[in-house]
């Protein structure tokens, strides 16, 4: 189960002290610029960790938000997350961030196969999906390598930082990854 491992990165639950590492990302502004979040303050990001804490105790859990760090190095170079959106439909959703300096090496599409593996296998889910910015072509690519396939086009799905913004809907099914190479 937690934590989960790859080949070049561990997915584990966060601790108090990894609020550096996530306060890296969540305070740049290009890192954040489509999210829903940030850029926080030192509060914000230490709020965030709390929280974040506290669901990892729940009964039966449905909320996995995953501090993503370099094996050798253990340094926390991001987030995923899978949550259960509806348990009696077995759907959930997914999202990731990371620190600025590791884009483009890989880490994102690693640590995404990891958690839909973890979702299809450990949660039973049906279905998992994402949304992203249409602007965020980097996560829509993201999607594409994982076998997630485009479903839609949301209007004004998200009011963040006070402006409506559309979104891409991506999916994919069990039987869909099954069909895959990625298992973990």
């Amino acid at each position: 189960m937690i934590p989960l491992e790859t080949q070049r990165l561990v997915l584990r639950d966060f601790v108090e002290s990894d609020w550096p590492g996530v306060h890296q990302y969540a305070a740049d502004a290009e890192v954040v610029r489509h999210l829903t979040f940030g850029p926080n303050s030192e509060k914000d990001t230490k709020n965030f960790l709390q929280r974040e804490i506290s669901l990892q105790g729940e009964e039966p859990r449905q909320h996995f938000a995953l501090a993503v760090t370099l094996k050798p190095q253990k340094q926390l170079i991001g987030i995923c997350r899978i949550s259960v959106q509806d348990a009696d439909n077995k759907t959930g959703s997914i999202g990731y961030c990371f620190t600025k300096e590791f884009w483009g090496q890989g880490y994102a599409t690693e640590a995404v196969k990891a958690l839909v593996s973890f979702g299809f296998q450990e949660l039973g889910l049906h279905r998992i999906f994402a949304t992203c910015h249409p602007e965020n072509i980097t996560s829509a690519r993201v999607m594409q390598k994982i076998g997630m396939q485009q479903e839609g086009y949301l209007r004004e799905h998200h009011c963040i930082k006070g402006e409506w913004r559309d979104s891409w809907l991506y999916a994919i099914l069990e039987h869909e990854w099954r069909g895959l190479k990625y298992h973990l």
